[in-house]
């Protein structure tokens, strides 16, 4: 009698981890339709937008997998430095965004509620209602100023464990990129940087060493850093720090 070969059972594929960072471009088109312009993890916020100017409205969004008390109590933290908090979770059968107490909480506070499904398809949940706390002047202030100093959009919202690309970040790239071809004096950096006597001197990421009075170059942190976030040119670095 021929023996009977069982074929032996083939593994499951591991599901794809999900990351809050899958949530930040369906909630950025959302916000923009509204009018906002939407920028990723400014001054520890998932997401800040703004819409209008002297003073432009501020709305900050935080992301999360699921509703927890743990996205309730950095929104209740970031009610001063804003005019409206939007919460955006991700859509599941069982969801406690589908639960009419957190509606109704989000309502007693003022926060939005936006729910984002697998598609990236947002629903309104929550609008926010007109709840003003007392205001925190010096942290709006930082963050309209890190919104607007930034350039582009380079950081997700979401992100973790990742160097954020703050506005410092990139005047420092953009001093590492005039340093790119050899040593240089301050003041010819400074052309392309305005900020650039500070940056060297203060040297936080290490990228810069003094050759002489007045003089820096690149060490090899500096390169590395330049082959992690590539420079279009120094002249592309002067035009976008200087207008």
């Amino acid at each position: 009698m021929a023996e009977l070969r069982l074929s032996k059972p083939r593994p499951a594929k591991p599901k794809p981890v999900a990351r809050e960072t899958a949530l930040y471009l369906p909630v950025k088109r959302f916000l923009e339709s509204l009018g906002f312009e939407v920028k990723g993890e400014i001054c520890g916020c998932d997401l800040v937008a703004l819409r209008g100017d002297d003073p432009p409205v501020v709305v900050i969004g935080e992301l999360k997998l699921g509703f927890n008390l743990e996205l309730v109590l950095q929104a209740v933290d970031r009610t001063a430095a804003c005019d409206e908090i939007w919460l955006a979770v991700r859509m599941a059968r069982r969801g406690r965004e589908r639960d009419s107490r957190v509606r109704k909480l989000c309502r007693l506070l003022g926060f939005g509620l936006l729910g984002v499904s697998g598609t990236g398809r947002v629903e309104l949940l929550v609008e926010p209602a007109p709840w003003r706390p007392r205001r925190d002047a010096k942290r709006r202030s930082r963050l309209v100023a890190e919104h607007r100093r930034r350039i582009g959009d380079p950081a997700l919202g979401g992100s973790t464990k990742a160097p954020i690309m703050t506005f410092y970040r990139q005047q420092a790239l953009a001093c590492a990129a005039s340093l790119s071809s050899g040593p240089r004096r301050t003041s010819e950096v400074r052309a392309a940087v305005p900020d650039a006597s500070k940056i060297l001197l203060h040297n936080v990421y290490g990228w810069f060493f003094r050759v002489e009075r007045g003089v820096y170059g690149l060490t090899p942190e500096g390169i590395t850093a330049l082959t992690r976030w590539p420079q279009a040119s120094h002249d592309s670095s002067t035009r976008l720090l200087t207008t």
